[in-house]
């Protein structure tokens, strides 16, 4: 199916790799081809997509890049990006897939011929790559700790609280397959907010854990990861050491704390007062390279909140950013070295209901074929508690499986 979505320029892949999200739903969705599209700079972009929403009734699938923070505050970024993802795009697919346990649905003017192309898919050929890519860093360790002791600095004079720092491991002069790519990182690092998605000349292969927000009538729902630990394979007891050892963490559930009053924050701006509640406070869940402290935090919306209104209060989220979210927002453009762009923002869709759902970008691996530019962003939470150096270990951590699956150096 993958495969046959690589003729079209403009295409969008969600997998929940069939991780339990309730009775009847969709594993998979695929919109593909461009009946009408939006692509923005911040600016007027969230409003512009209001109207958008409001000309037709109709699935939309695309990204909120992390550089809209300049519009939802008055901010700026001014670092390189060598990605080049618009900050907003969203289009209605000529063709939408949708994929549950037992049925294979298709929307499009011919469902039978899109049906028919996608069984007779010849077996997918090999692409020229560039062999072992060389990984390198934007920071040297020694740099990275000491704008961590920095960061701290600010911490204690009470600038902030906690800050989401990240580095760019980056290669130049990528050639790469990207759909192998995306079924690699999909067989070593399964995720329930995948994606894999095309705007022209640019990639995101994404095995994210993270849901940035979800709507489903008038419940509004964010599930904010902060706390990591290295799963323990081979060894039972170790790992389910590694387990308990994350949950009993001050540290770990003091970053986690402090998020999800973040997120309470924003979503009593747009939800019924009173409404907002934590539905589960430090849950511990089991990815294949780490375990996750995951909070989940809902409400009820007020009547006829727009979606430009939501994602307004909301965006960038809570665990990519800290709190107070400008300030640190503010610090993350003074010492981080290049733009986010699509990373740490999010990519989902919106259907004709006006429901949505939305994932963070994290665990991604950034691609510009035209370019040959391949970008991997990681980062933490910083707080006073923070060692530089288990932080520094935290960020190879979560960029070691996709170094393994583009058999990358570096």
């Amino acid at each position: 199916m993958l495969n046959w979505a690589q003729a079209f320029s403009t295409f969008c892949f969600l997998d929940n790799h069939q991780y339990p999200a309730g009775p009847h739903a969709v594993e998979c969705l695929l919109a593909a081809g461009v009946k009408r599209k939006l692509s923005l700079p911040a600016g007027g972009a969230l409003q512009t997509l209001q109207s958008f929403l409001e000309e037709k009734k109709s699935w939309l699938f695309g990204h909120l890049g992390y550089d809209l923070k300049n519009e939802t505050e008055a901010l700026s970024s001014g670092h390189p990006d060598h990605i080049l993802f618009p900050d907003l795009f969203f289009f209605e697919p000529e063709i939408l897939v949708r994929l549950t346990a037992d049925k294979l649905m298709i929307e499009a003017a011919d469902p039978e011929a899109v049906y028919r192309a996608i069984q007779e898919q010849p077996e997918y050929p090999a692409v020229k790559t560039s062999g072992p890519l060389q990984i390198q860093s934007r920071f040297t360790r020694e740099a990275y700790l000491k704008v961590i002791r920095e960061l701290q600095q600010h911490i204690l004079r009470g600038d902030c609280y906690e800050i989401n720092f990240c580095q760019e491991f980056f290669a130049e002069q990528a050639l790469i397959d990207p759909l192998l790519i995306y079924q690699k990182l999909s067989a070593e690092s399964p995720n329930p907010f995948s994606a894999f998605y095309r705007v022209q000349d640019k990639w995101l292969i994404c095995a994210s854990p993270e849901r940035f927000i979800k709507k489903t009538g008038h419940k509004i729902l964010s599930q904010p990861i902060k706390g990591t630990a290295p799963r323990i394979p081979g060894n039972e007891k170790a790992d389910r050491e590694a387990r308990q050892e994350l949950y009993r963490s001050a540290k770990e559930r003091a970053e986690n704390v402090m998020v999800v009053d973040l997120v309470r924050n924003d979503l009593s701006r747009v939800c019924r007062e009173g409404s907002v509640k934590v539905d589960e406070l430090y849950g511990i869940y089991s990815f294949p390279q780490v375990y996750q402290m995951i909070s989940t935090v809902s409400g009820e919306l007020e009547a006829g909140t727009p979606f430009a209104g939501i994602i307004r209060a909301a965006f960038p989220m809570g665990s990519m950013t800290g709190a107070p979210k400008k300030r640190v927002m503010q610090l993350i453009e003074q010492y981080e070295r290049t733009r986010r762009g699509i990373f740490s923002g999010a990519v989902g869709y919106i259907n004709p209901g006006g429901d949505f759902d939305f994932n963070v970008v994290i665990r991604s691996i950034l691609y510009n074929a035209t370019n040959q530019y391949l970008s991997v962003p990681a980062g933490s939470a910083i707080t006073h508690y923070s060692q530089a150096e288990a932080e520094w270990e935290e960020c190879l951590l979560k960029v070691a499986a996709i170094k393994k699956v583009l058999g990358a150096a570096g």
